[in-house]
């Protein structure tokens, strides 16, 4: 199990299969091994390298962080891969990560692919720290009375109740620590991204999201494909949040094929 130190936190990381390399970096809370559904999909494919965010998995805490620092991990994982370029493929909170990557390090982009996220410039108002602190530390005395959400908890009228199943069970033994995902709720809550910033990024996207996301609404979704210079939007009826859990074989085609594009037009 490899770990490489960035800014003085343990960073735990791996790689599976072979060929063209794709960085994968997952969303607020979550650590790397809920992209389950991409490596069974891809992992005889594609070279995929991924590792745990800060706070989450086996990797290191930082009382404070940032979207910058965060996107600093993953180049710091691209480079213990000993891989000059890779398609950078982000989710949620970790497709904003993606796309603040694609803008400082353009050279090491072949692509970026991001999922059930949004583009967060300045004119969106930032929720209270205190607040969102609150409500986290919580959690575990209000979740026994919370109701489930809409769409079948978020997931989409269209995702397969077994998927579903099995993406909850995963959801309930994934580790992770308090503090530092605090850290990465306030860090999303500093973080800003001006829209001349987002149309200086002109490598290759795809934008992906469900119709039915609670967490980033579908809107901002296609808000962030108009935004990009040259990216390709692909919507999911019916689908949630976790759209790769919900929309399963069709995203990964969506993602294999637009992989295989831009690969052919290097």
């Amino acid at each position: 199990m490899p770990f490489i130190s960035n800014g003085g936190i343990k960073l735990h990381w791996e790689e599976r299969g072979q060929g063209v390399p794709i960085l994968l970096i997952m969303g607020h809370r979550y650590s790397s091994a809920m992209w389950y559904p991409v490596y069974e999909a891809f992992g005889d494919k594609y070279r995929l390298i991924s590792f745990d965010n800060e706070g989450t998995g086996q990797s290191g805490t930082r009382r404070k962080t940032s979207v910058s620092e965060m996107a600093a991990d993953a180049l710091k994982v691209l480079d213990a891969a000993g891989i000059e370029s890779a398609h950078i493929y982000g989710v949620s909170m970790g497709g904003g990560i993606a796309l603040e990557f694609g803008a400082r390090y353009p050279e090491r982009c072949r692509s970026l692919i991001l999922g059930c996220t949004m583009a967060k410039t300045p004119d969106i108002p930032p929720r209270p720290k205190w607040l969102v602190s609150l409500i986290y530390r919580l959690i575990p005395l209000l979740k026994p009375l919370a109701k489930p959400a809409k769409y079948k908890g978020g997931y989409g009228d269209a995702a397969p109740d077994d998927a579903i199943a099995r993406d909850k069970g995963m959801l309930d033994k994934d580790p992770f620590n308090m503090g530092g995902v605090i850290a990465q709720s306030h860090a999303i809550i500093d973080y800003s991204i001006t829209p001349e910033e987002v149309a200086a990024v002109k490598v290759p996207a795809l934008v992906l999201h469900g119709t039915q996301d609670l967490l980033v609404p579908y809107e901002a979704g296609k808000k962030l494909s108009e935004m990009l210079p040259n990216a390709r939007l692909v919507t999911f009826q019916d689908i949630g949040h976790n759209y790769f859990v919900g929309a399963g074989e069709r995203a990964n085609a969506e993602v294999d094929r637009f992989i295989q594009e831009v690969e052919a037009a290097r």
